[in-house]
């Protein structure tokens, strides 16, 4: 149910859009305050059957964008197909569901609250023992095995008593999230209790055990008395809990650039009143700038002292110098919370992109169902929650996705990157949009497990295909930018929404911390078409291979090395060379068949000799040679054009 749900690519004078990334960053003071309110709340399990209010849905128009011929003109890249784009499946079938089961629905609002809304903004996350799962307006609690045990509840029982907003609304732009630091859950939604004007909330809950069908401490936050905080988005970390929000001027809803926000996490852990610190209008000047995501953090821990990451993508179409990531460094700092600073960005260079679906159209009507003339939004104006961090020692690493046209015929794909940090700056690792056919995929998702295996959930449709939920995904030694596996349905959508346009405004890809393998995944479709009678699904899966035991450095040695010599044997046979045999990592070829052209080249980052065969035969990859010919260590022979070698041996890596 998102307010205004107005950012990144909006209608953007130009002489904002082309200020250097270098004047972006907001070097102002923040605002720093105090939580309203904070209690102890009754368990969440005996909150259940008690009437909330259900407000009116809280949606505004988003005004009209800038189409990139007006933008950038006709430099504004790709100019074609996305240069990155992955247009077939992968070879190796994806895991198949370990769980799949239908979480919160439309029927949910129906039947507790007598109303509903769209989108439903699905959002969940898996504990040691629970999933709880949240859309406007109810919540639910689940165990492992997809068994409710908590819910439909109205998400502002779980402020039931507190008094104030927090309990007198149910706005929603709910987040779920598990803090597996401290084996806590955190619930939040924004509380507009005089829409559209303010004074605008932000209601947070933490739970003060494991277990989150029993008690939070519960908080109230007042964002601001003018600028209503939409689009809410959390990211656990160490010193604060983090949050970037849109903001919209009361009344008139009109963009009021972006926000930034630490809450005092030591302190809301112990029930204890927190500060909160804000820093507004980050890009000033630029009202229309916004779509920051922060940085959530799974696993192990970032090095002490590390800040927090905040990320948005920016679009040459807009002005910007060039299709790019910006990074941005949030620093609470609890001694001396003024002091807290925000800084960037670091704009790291994309492969181009052409995030302008439906030529950023004032109508949201975009992406086609069957069935009905009625479109959804795409929503690919921002990043897509999450932006994952972990944490493996001699890297961090971030992924994140978001939604681009990857031809220019309004064909939905999702551009998704990893990024690293090697004690220096981020990189981009790599990156893909994948599209491997004519449907459209968009509202993704993305997380990395712990051997940093990634997977991708999304929503899939077309005139033909009805709105469905399906995830892809890459090993961590798979070729780079791409999702090697072959895509897998969660469940296949019997009917289009046809009474509305907006669709999202997203979904959540999260991974068991108890394993650190298995990734849950949360989004909406509808079973049959209705206007509004959407339904989430829940579903697990992990890869096979995930938390064996690594092979040590000879054992992977010797496993590229037996994988080497398979393939030499494949491509010597197919040459027709009669004498091959190998002793211990050494390959003798008899290449009296042949006259192969050698050269030297770089395969997959290790120095090795490809002998070509004349005429398009198979190529030979092998090591590095002991001789050619009789003379050892004869590098100029093996550099040399057009010579004829007969005999040689090679050594095998």
């Amino acid at each position: 149910m998102t307010v205004a749900a107005l950012t990144l690519l909006l209608l953007l004078p130009q002489v904002e859009a082309r200020r250097s990334a270098a004047q972006e960053a907001s070097p102002r003071a923040p605002l720093v305050s105090s939580s309203v309110a904070n209690d102890l709340s009754p368990p969440l399990r005996i909150l259940t059957g008690i009437p909330a209010p259900l407000n009116a849905v809280r949606e505004m128009t988003r005004p009209g964008r800038v189409p990139r011929s007006q933008a950038a003109g006709a430099s504004a890249l790709p100019s074609g197909v996305d240069p990155v784009l992955q247009i077939t499946q992968g070879s190796t079938p994806m895991p198949v569901p370990i769980l799949s089961f239908d979480g919160l629905s439309n029927a949910d609002n129906g039947a507790v609250l007598g109303g509903g809304a769209v989108p439903p903004d699905t959002t969940g996350d898996v504990g040691p023992n629970h999933y709880v799962q949240m859309v406007n307006t109810v919540l639910a609690v689940f165990d492992k095995a997809g068994r409710r045990l908590v819910g439909p509840v109205p998400s502002s029982n779980l402020w039931r008593g507190f008094g104030g907003p927090c309990e007198q609304t149910n706005d929603g732009d709910g987040i779920v999230l598990y803090d597996h630091l401290a084996d806590r859950w955190l619930v939040s939604q924004f509380a507009l209790p005089n829409f559209p004007a303010g004074p605008f909330f932000e209601c947070v809950a933490i739970s003060q055990t494991p277990d989150p069908t029993a008690v939070y401490f519960r908080y109230a936050f007042l964002m601001s008395t003018t600028k209503l905080n939409d689009y809410p988005k959390f990211g656990v970390w160490p010193d604060a809990y983090y949050m970037a929000i849109n903001q919209f001027t009361g009344v008139t809803g009109q963009p009021a650039g972006q926000g930034a926000v630490a809450f005092e996490r030591d302190k809301i852990l112990v029930g204890q009143p927190a500060r909160m610190v804000l820093f507004e209008d980050v890009f000033p000047g630029q009202p229309f700038v916004q779509g920051l995501l922060p940085s959530d953090l799974d696993g192990a821990p970032p090095p002490v002292g590390a800040p927090n990451y905040f990320a948005a993508f920016r679009d040459d179409a807009l002005g910007f110098s060039s299709d790019q990531l910006q990074i941005f460094e949030f620093r609470a700092n609890w001694a001396n919370p003024a002091a807290s600073t925000f800084t960037g960005p670091t704009s790291l260079t994309t492969a181009a992109f052409n995030s302008n679906l439906c030529n950023f159209a004032l109508i949201l009507d975009c992406l086609p169902q069957p069935g009905t003339t009625q479109r959804v939004d795409a929503i690919s104006d921002r990043l897509m929650f999450r932006l994952q961090y972990r944490n493996f020692g001699d890297h961090e690493a971030l992924v994140t996705n978001h939604t681009v046209d990857v031809d220019g015929t309004t064909h939905a794909g999702i551009r998704w990157y990893e990024l690293h940090r090697r004690g220096g700056g981020w990189s981009i690792h790599q990156q893909g949009s994948y599209a491997p056919d004519a449907n459209h995929r968009w509202m993704g998702s993305i997380a990395m497990d712990g051997d940093g295996n990634i997977a991708l959930g999304y929503s899939v449709s077309s005139s033909s295909v009805f709105p469905s939920i399906r995830y892809a995904g890459r090993l961590a030694e798979d070729p780079l930018g791409k999702l090697s596996f072959v895509e897998a349905t969660l469940i296949a959508g019997g009917g289009s929404q046809n009474g509305a346009n907006r669709w999202g405004d997203y979904s959540t890809m999260s991974v068991d911390p108890t394993d650190e393998c298995t990734f849950f995944y949360t989004q909406e479709y509808y079973a049959s078409s209705s206007p509004a009678g959407w339904r989430t699904r829940i579903g697990s899966f992990r890869y096979p291979s995930c938390g064996q035991p690594k092979p040590t450095p000879k054992e992977e040695k010797r496993r590229k090395l037996t994988e080497t010599q398979r393939q030499q044997k494949e491509r010597t046979n197919a040459l027709g060379l009669d004498d091959y045999r190998t002793e211990g990592n050494v390959m003798e070829v008899d290449l009296s068949g042949a006259i192969p052209r050698v050269v030297i080249a770089n395969i997959d980052g290790l120095e090795v000799v490809r002998l070509e065969c004349d005429g398009g035969c198979p190529e030979i990859h092998v090591g590095d040679y002991l001789e050619a010919d009789g003379v050892k260590e004869n590098e100029q022979l093996f550099d040399a054009e057009n010579v004829t070698v007969r005999h040689a041996k090679v050594r095998l890596r």
